[in-house]
C-alpha cells in the first residue's frame, strides 16, 4: 500500500506547530497595571501581593508615591501567609481605609499575585463581598495578575475578561474596539474609523466607567491586542461577534484591520480609498525609510509578549527580513490566524518555552537579531547576538499607520547600533 505523502503547508497557519513545555522566562501579569491605570481614570488596583510586588510595579510605573498613582499593595505579611491572620479582614480594612481616602474611585480590582494563590485567598469571594459593601458607588472586580501560568500581557486580557460579565446589556448595533492603546494612537483609529461613516464606535477599556459599553448580539468588535483571547471568548458569551483581521500592525496590517471593519459595516471602496489614501502613502515611506537596515536580516522570536506572530508578519512582508522561529507563548489561531496566513511556510512556528532548548536553537542559527525578554537579552548580548527587548514593544506605541515607521525603527535601532560598534572597532 503506498504511503500518503504529507501535505506541503503553503502558510504558517497550516504548519505543524512545536509545543514545548519547560522553564519559562516571563514578566508576570502585574505588569500590565502599569498602562491599565493611565487609561481608566476612575479605577485603582489593588494588588494583593508581597513586598516583591510592590516594588516590580514601583520599579516598572517610575512614578512616586506622593504622585497618587491609581495603583497600590495590600502586602501580604508572614502572618497572612502562615494562616496566623485573617486576610479577609485584614484586606477589608484597607479597602476600607483606601475608598475614604480616595472617593474619586468608581472601579476596584483585586489583583491577585502568587502569593494570594498560592495561599488559595478567594478574592472572587472579596470583590462580591466588597461591592455589596462599598456599592453603589464603587464596583469592585477582581483578576488574576500571578505570572505562575501566564505571561505578562494576559494581565491586560483578565482584567478586560472580568468587565465583560457587569457590562450593561443594549441592543443597538455598535462597533467595540478592544484593548488598551495610548490615548494618541486610539485617537487615530477613531478618526479613520469615523471619517468612513462608521458608528457609534465604543472602547474597552472605557476611560471611565460611566462611559462603560453596553454589549449585546448586535455588537461586534475587533481586538486591537493579540493576548485578549479570554475577553473575546467572554464577548462572545454576551452574544457580541469577532470581525477577525490581521493586526493593525505597519501598512498591510492597518489596512487589512481597517477593510474588514469596513467591509461589516458596508463601507464603499471608494471611501475606504480616499480616506486610507494619504496615511498608507506616509506609512509606506516612513517603514522604507526606517527599515533599510532590516532587509535581508534574520530574526528569532522567543516566546515572550504574545506580539510575535503579527510582528513577524511586518517585519517578513513589510521590512524584508528572515524569520528563522516565531515563538508565541499561545497561539489562539482566532486571534492571529489571520497573520498567519499572511506568513508563507519556512520558519518553526513554536508555542510555549523550554527555554534552555530555544537558547541552543539560537545559537545554532546565529539570527541577525533575536526578540526576547530582558532576563535573556543581556547574556545573549554577551556571546555576540544582537537583541530586542519584548516588552518594549508593548510599552511603545506601535499601531496604525502613524507609528508604522516607529514599529520599524525599533527593530533598525539595535542592528544600526551592532553595526557603527564594528566600525568602531575597526577603526
Amino acid at each position: 500500500m503506498n504511503r500518503q505523502a504529507p501535505i506541503q503547508a503553503k502558510t504558517c497557519r497550516d504548519a505543524p506547530i512545536l509545543k514545548e513545555r519547560g522553564q519559562r522566562e516571563v514578566f508576570c501579569g502585574l505588569t500590565g497595571i502599569i498602562w491599565l491605570h493611565r487609561k481608566m481614570q476612575d479605577a485603582f488596583f489593588l494588588v494583593v501581593g508581597s513586598r516583591t510586588c510592590a516594588h516590580l510595579l514601583q520599579s516598572a510605573a517610575g512614578v512616586m508615591i506622593f504622585a497618587e498613582p491609581r495603583f497600590g499593595t495590600a502586602i501580604l505579611e508572614e502572618g497572612d501567609l502562615a494562616g496566623m491572620a485573617d486576610a479577609h479582614e485584614e484586606l477589608d480594612r484597607e479597602v476600607a481605609r483606601l475608598l475614604e481616602r480616595r472617593p474619586d474611585i468608581k472601579q476596584l480590582f483585586l489583583v491577585g499575585s502568587c502569593p494570594s494563590e498560592v495561599i488559595k485567598l478567594d478574592l472572587a469571594r472579596a470583590a462580591e463581598r466588597l461591592t455589596q459593601v462599598h456599592a453603589p458607588h464603587v464596583r469592585v472586580l477582581n483578576y488574576s495578575g500571578s505570572g505562575i501560568e501566564t505571561t505578562f500581557t494576559q494581565g491586560e486580557d483578565a482584567c478586560l475578561a472580568s468587565m465583560v460579565p457587569v457590562l450593561p446589556a443594549t441592543e443597538e448595533r455598535e462597533l467595540l474596539l478592544v484593548g488598551a492603546l495610548p490615548d494618541v494612537v486610539e485617537d487615530q483609529a477613531l478618526s479613520l474609523l469615523t471619517q468612513m461613516g462608521i458608528g457609534p464606535i465604543r472602547v474597552l477599556p472605557a476611560p471611565r466607567s460611566s462611559e462603560a459599553p453596553g454589549i449585546g448580539e448586535n455588537t461586534v468588535f475587533a481586538c486591537l491586542q493579540p493576548f485578549l483571547g479570554d475577553t473575546a471568548a467572554a464577548l462572545t458569551r454576551r452574544g457580541a461577534r469577532m470581525i477577525a483581521a490581521p493586526f493593525p500592525f505597519g501598512e498591510e496590517g492597518t489596512t487589512l484591520w481597517l477593510k474588514a471593519i469596513a467591509d461589516e459595516f458596508g463601507v464603499d471602496d471608494a471611501t475606504f480609498e480616499r480616506v486610507t489614501e494619504a496615511p498608507r502613502a506616509r506609512a509606506r515611506t516612513a517603514i522604507a525609510n526606517a527599515s533599510a537596515a532590516l532587509r535581508g536580516k534574520s530574526i528569532f522570536f522567543m516566546p515572550d509578549s504574545q506580539l510575535e506572530i503579527p510582528l513577524a508578519r511586518f517585519l517578513t512582508r513589510e521590512c524584508g527580513m528572515e524569520a528563522i522561529e516565531i515563538g508565541q507563548p499561545y497561539i489562539h489561531k482566532g486571534l492571529v490566524g489571520p497573520d498567519m496566513d499572511l506568513i508563507p511556510s519556512g520558519p518553526v512556528i513554536s508555542e510555549g518555552q523550554d527555554v534552555d532548548k530555544q537558547l541552543d536553537r539560537v545559537r545554532a542559527a546565529r539570527p541577525d537579531l533575536t526578540v526576547c525578554g530582558l532576563g535573556l537579552a543581556n547574556p545573549l548580548e554577551a556571546e555576540g547576538l544582537t537583541t530586542k527587548w519584548a516588552i518594549e514593544l508593548v510599552f511603545t506605541p506601535v499601531h496604525f499607520y502613524e507609528q508604522a515607521g516607529d514599529l520599524a525603527g525599533l527593530f533598525s535601532r539595535p542592528i544600526r547600533r551592532r553595526d557603527l560598534l564594528k566600525l568602531e572597532a575597526v577603526e
